[in-house]
């Protein structure tokens, strides 16, 4: 008939382990990090990248007992490069002003063209 036999042993079930709780402060760095970019431009950055490091730091001393290290990084991400748009935005912004009064003439001429 057939030469099929079952094998010797069945491998083990998979043994259902309960997810590690995400750290507070970890959940705490992505919402402010999301809040510096809508309602909260300066400090809610400002609170991502505090809140970011704060929780880095309390994973790494929970000894994987504590998740989130994903959550920390985006809020860190999203905290430092609003800070980063936010400087650069600042700089512009005080360029154009110092280059305002010898740039004035120029727009002045370019605006007399078109009419």
């Amino acid at each position: 008939m057939s030469d099929y036999q079952p094998p010797a042993e069945y491998p083990p079930a998979p043994q259902y382990t309960a997810p590690k709780p995400n750290s507070t402060m970890a959940i705490v760095s992505l919402v402010a990090g999301l809040l510096g970019w809508t309602f909260l431009p300066f400090l809610g950055s400002i609170a991502a990248v505090i809140t970011g490091h704060m929780a880095k730091n309390e994973i790494k001393k929970s000894a994987d007992t504590i998740g989130g290290n994903g959550m920390a990084t985006a809020g860190l991400i999203l905290g430092y490069a609003a800070i980063a748009l936010g400087l650069c935005a600042v700089c512009v912004i005080v360029v154009l002003a110092v280059l305002a009064p010898t740039t004035g003439g120029v727009f002045e001429n370019i605006i007399e063209s078109l009419q």
